[in-house]
């Protein structure tokens, strides 16, 4: 290996002694970090992986001007949303398209309905048999998403379907 001259000297100024049973029930090492001579005390610091808190325990020889203190950890759950029924239109020269899509928060949309299109068929009419053969839909639901879509068509006729 190496000459005696040069062997190498692994030098660690970590010692593990078992916890006292006062302070975890579980067996925990314990971490003694020792502090350059001049600087003075010695700190213990008990590590617990079980309960996932680190606790900071100092020994009788050294002073304490604060207790240990403990965090506790929890989680927020937000909320859940309502799924919402959105109005979904095409804009287009001679036509327009409206549709309805259900949108679940957290998934995505849900087309509840396919593109019924004004001139072309009765958009409007063929819109409120659709929802009104969804019992889950309210009436109040029913009548705001209606007047949405006479309001759209209203527009497209008025600006002859052109955006600009």
């Amino acid at each position: 290996m190496f000459p005696a001259a040069i062997q190498p000297k692994l030098s660690c100024p970590f010692t593990i002694q078992p916890t006292p049973p006062s302070l975890v029930s579980l067996k925990t090492p314990v971490l003694r970090i020792r502090k350059p001579r001049q600087l003075g005390s010695t700190k213990t610091f008990c590590i617990t992986a079980a309960s996932g808190v680190a606790q900071d325990t100092l020994n009788p020889d050294s002073a304490s001007p604060n207790p240990p203190r403990k965090k506790k950890l929890g989680v927020v759950l937000k909320p859940m949303e309502k799924p919402r029924l959105v109005l979904k239109f095409i804009w287009m020269q001679k036509n327009i398209g409206i549709s309805i899509d259900q949108v679940i928060p957290g998934y995505g949309t849900i087309p509840l309905s396919p593109y019924y299109f004004w001139p072309r068929k009765d958009a409007w009419e063929e819109l409120k048999t659709l929802l009104e053969g969804k019992p889950w839909i309210s009436q109040k639901q029913i009548v705001i998403l209606l007047n949405q879509a006479t309001d759209i068509i209203n527009l497209w006729q008025e600006s002859g379907g052109d955006l600009a």
